[in-house]
């Protein structure tokens, strides 16, 4: 979680806030964390609850709130819906860090296991350095680590109701975790995160 403010004045962390205004919406922790941050750094706040993500919008640019917090993904959508994206600014600090991750139905632990290994997988994959760009040459690799990985070892796969390539067919499809987040949320999307 962090915070989005206007460029002008130029503000470099939220520890530099007079007298703020901070947008957070009701019924997130975003609201108690910025509170605890702001207060125990001695900053004079006053937290404007709204009830949407679009409230919210509509409340920094018609000067209800001059600071927004959220999720530091949220900001970044926030940001680019804005009527002047430039004119603000995502701070740099990290307040709080939240759980976010897939989320499946409660019935179903097959899919469960299938998409808690997906997540896994894609982030083995980028530690391990093996790229949509580079499968091929990871199918043939000499590292034990890499082989079970793609499944050219081992038949992890199977365990779980999958092909033993299941993780090669991810990355050939949309990549490591690296990949896939640049394309989608990172420095290659619309939210360049």
């Amino acid at each position: 979680q962090g915070f989005l403010a206007p460029r002008v004045p130029a503000v470099f962390s939220p520890l530099e806030f007079k007298d703020v205004k901070v947008c957070a919406q009701t019924g997130t922790t975003n609201r108690d964390n910025a509170a605890d941050f702001l207060t125990t750094n001695n900053v004079t706040h006053e937290i404007v609850e709204v009830g949407s993500p679009d409230e919210m919008i509509d409340a920094y640019q018609k000067g209800r709130c001059n600071v927004l917090t959220a999720d530091s993904s949220q900001l970044h959508a926030l940001q680019i819906r804005l009527a002047k994206p430039g004119d603000s600014v995502i701070l740099p600090d990290i307040i709080s860090k939240e759980p976010l991750g897939p989320v499946v139905r409660q019935d179903d632990p097959q899919w469960f296991e299938i998409v808690k290994w997906t997540n896994f997988a894609m982030l083995e994959a980028e530690e391990l350095g093996v790229t949509s760009k580079n499968l091929d040459a990871a199918l043939n690799s000499k590292k034990p680590a890499v082989r079970r990985l793609v499944g050219t070892d081992g038949a992890f796969g199977e365990q779980i109701g999958l092909t033993k390539d299941w993780v090669a067919r991810i990355v050939r499809a949309v990549g490591n975790y690296g990949e896939s987040f640049e394309r989608n949320v990172g420095s290659k999307s619309s939210l360049g995160i």
